[in-house]
């Protein structure tokens, strides 16, 4: 859509007044300049009439305010309210004093103990007021007026309409329409929002405020953007009363990925996701959306085939965007679980720095599923260990004693084929050749398809681990059987790869 959207973040507001511990002058400043950094196009700084504290905050954060920056400061439709909220922010270019009023049945007749007529006569007065008093200050200053429970107001929205056009006359430009608490559907307040903006000049701006109360103030705010509102209020982290409000990251990202431009730095989104969580003690879910810990992490066996297969690809198999786009550096985990499968050690082996192919990962499965099954997700040091244990050293009728030079070509293999014991002697031009001969004449010839053979430089497998070998046999069935072993001894290691192949055909 050609419409950009217009980021109102209200976590030095809504966000701050949720907290334990408030911010001070200090930390609110920190977060003011976050929010700069970011690129909000307004900031609602305080509620000035609440203290004197408040008040300082606002007038301060109005001081340093960029000349682009909308700064908005809350009253109540009450004189007193007003002016001391305009007072604060007279300071900033884009001043905008935000007035509200509840028009729900409910809230009007059991919280405000007044009849419609007395709440719309406020509410014009306050505006009226308002716009009166911001522009002796301020020829740019603005009125925004909210209809506070407005997702409540759905039996009595001709009511709310008609006393909206008149609070536009009175001078308001940007009509705000929170979801105050959330209770039903998204489609019945979106419908809501849309016909408000039908009902008001097309130069009125209408915002959103959604609480989330049920976990669905990111949808009501994206679909009510599609809807007609162009003022979207969010907050870091969801920061807010309650269940907190709409999540200002997932909204950005939800209209990225339909294909709206919008005006935030994306990639500063997890860098500041850890700032605030740290300053407002208030700790990132673990499956939080985007910037949770867990955000990212796949435990099933499809889910991790699908990942690993689209892993360097710009849209995942499993995942709503690219991690850098939001600056996380971390990639998609992968955890292993009874759940899991062959994809899931292979990636947690070669991420850990070993060499192993989908048929060892294939092979060691069973053994590390069994293992999960009676811790849960299984740490990495255990698949590790699992690893070692049964590729580098394979269990078969097959058991190798030792294997010695005794001349120039000449070998000597002794071992047991179950309870049978071997001693021979045979040339070979080398170590594999030789012990192939020894046991094409123990009766047991085997289809050499490949071998390889790698100097190790001790940092993978441990002090002393200098080489590896890795043999591909071929079986009666013309399968490739690969099998790897590892020695300070190159010879021992070709000789070590090869019994662990026969124990493999065999098994």
């Amino acid at each position: 859509m050609a419409r950009q959207p217009f980021f109102y973040d209200i976590t030095l507001r809504d966000g701050n007044q949720s907290l334990k511990k408030p911010w001070n002058l200090k930390e609110k400043e920190f977060v003011f300049n976050k929010l700069v950094d970011f690129g909000v196009q307004a900031i609602e700084a305080g509620f000035p009439a609440a203290s004197e504290m408040d008040f300082e905050a606002v007038q301060h954060l109005s001081r340093i305010a960029p000349e682009n920056l909308v700064i908005s400061g809350l009253a109540r439709a009450v004189e007193h309210d007003i002016t001391t909220a305009i007072e604060a922010i007279a300071p900033c270019k884009k001043p905008r004093l935000h007035t509200f009023i509840a028009m729900s049945p409910f809230n009007m007749k059991y919280v405000l103990n007044k009849t419609p007529q007395q709440v719309r006569d406020i509410a014009i007065e306050a505006v009226t007021f308002a716009k009166e008093q911001i522009k002796k200050i301020n020829q740019n200053g603005e009125v925004q007026f909210s209809v506070e429970h407005f997702g409540d107001c759905s039996e009595n929205l001709p009511f709310v309409i008609d006393t909206l056009q008149e609070v536009v006359k009175a001078g308001a430009t940007v009509i705000n329409l929170p979801n105050t608490v959330e209770r039903t559907r998204i489609k019945t307040f979106v419908d809501m929002v849309e016909q408000v903006y039908d009902a008001l000049p097309k130069d009125i701006i209408i915002a959103v405020h959604c609480h989330n109360d049920l976990g669905m103030a990111t949808a009501a705010t994206v679909e009510s953007y599609f809807a007609g509102a162009t003022q979207l209020e969010c907050g870091l982290n969801g920061l807010g009363e309650r269940a907190g409000n709409t999540n200002i990251y997932e909204v950005a990202i939800a209209l990225h990925n339909s294909g709206v431009e919008v005006p935030l730095k994306l990639k500063e989104i997890y860098e500041l996701a850890l700032t605030i969580a740290d300053m407002s003690k208030v700790p990132i879910p673990e499956k939080a959306p985007l910037i949770g810990p867990e955000a990212l992490a796949h435990r099933s066996g499809i889910h991790q085939d699908g990942a690993v297969k689209t892993k360097d690809m710009e849209k995942g198999a499993y995942r709503p965007i690219h991690p850098t786009l939001i600056g996380r550096k971390d990639d998609e985990k992968i955890g292993f679980t009874s759940q899991s499968g062959k994809t899931a050690i292979f990636e947690i082996i070669s991420d850990a720095g070993y060499p192993i192919t989908i048929q060892e990962a294939v092979r060691i499965t069973p053994i590390v599923k069994e293992a999960a099954e009676k811790v849960g997700e299984l740490p990495a040091r255990n698949i590790i260990d699992i690893y070692f244990n049964e590729v580098f050293n394979v269990k078969g009728d097959f058991k190798l004693v030792a294997f010695e030079k005794l001349a120039e070509n000449l070998f000597n293999l002794k071992f047991f084929h179950k309870t049978e014991f071997f001693d021979m002697n045979a040339q070979g031009n080398g170590p594999v050749d030789a012990c192939l001969s020894a046991l094409k004449q123990a009766g047991f010839p085997q289809k050499l398809v490949d071998y390889e053979q790698y100097a190790l430089d001790g940092q993978i497998f441990g002090a002393g681990a200098t080489a590896m070998t890795v043999i591909h046999f071929e079986d009666l069935e013309g399968r490739t059987i690969i099998a790897r072993a590892k020695d300070e001894s190159t010879s021992k290691a070709n000789v070590k790869a090869i019994f662990n192949g026969l124990n493999l055909m065999n098994n």
